[in-house]
């Protein structure tokens, strides 16, 4: 598929997934003149020795998770209203749809990360299309981060291994998945057969394997 005829599924996929209601917030992954403020103010504050560069990085993403655990905040890693006045800033209405979709993205890369580090890169983008898989079936949740936080979906959510850090190649996992790659063709649901102990997920249909893991409808 031509790279343009790619980009227009994913922003129709896009239009679907996320609200137009979303509150403003910047996150991961975003660029401009709402990172640098944000940056500016975390420096001011002694948050950041990293220059304001206006890009939403890994130096950005720490400070600004350290000044939200310092001041009572969530501390998520996202500029939203709350933070946002906590720094003594605004930010502008174009940062709604681009930062939520940032936010979901690094979500899946914290799935991808948890559950298939270790992975030939294939099978990381596998993990992260059966998660958008899910939230195009009428029967989970309708947003990454319903289907990711869906009770009991995810061993790594009750274990605690979503929290860790994604690393380049499971963002990039994510990335293409949302840009249409699903390797599984469809599947929605993954298990490791080596470790697995549930009766029920022995019982759907394997399509394919890719390294430790079976993937299934």
């Amino acid at each position: 598929m031509k790279r343009w005829k790619a980009g227009l599924l994913a922003l129709i996929f896009l239009a679907a997934l996320f609200p137009s209601d979303a509150n403003a917030a910047v996150a991961w992954g975003d660029r401009g003149n709402d990172v640098t403020r944000i940056q500016q103010r975390l420096r001011q504050y002694g948050y950041m020795d990293a220059p304001a560069d206006g890009i939403f990085g890994q130096a950005t993403y720490d400070a600004v998770v350290w000044f939200q655990r310092k001041n009572g905040l969530k501390a998520d890693g996202v500029v939203g209203p709350a933070t946002a006045a906590a720094l003594g800033i605004s930010l502008s209405a174009d940062a709604e749809a681009a930062s939520y979709y940032e936010s979901e993205i690094y979500t899946l890369a914290r799935l991808v990360h948890a559950e298939a580090r270790g992975e030939p890169y294939l099978g990381k983008v596998a993990v992260a299309a059966v998660v958008l898989n899910r939230v195009r079936s009428a029967s989970f949740p309708n947003t990454i981060s319903g289907v990711v936080y869906q009770a009991g979906a995810f061993d790594c959510v009750a274990d605690g291994q979503i929290r860790l850090t994604p690393d380049s190649d499971s963002i990039r996992a994510a990335r293409d998945a949302m840009n249409g790659w699903d390797p599984t063709g469809g599947c929605v649901y993954y298990y490791n057969p080596a470790t697995s102990t549930s009766a029920w997920i022995w019982s759907r249909e394997v399509r394919l394997t890719i390294g430790a893991h079976s993937f299934a409808v």
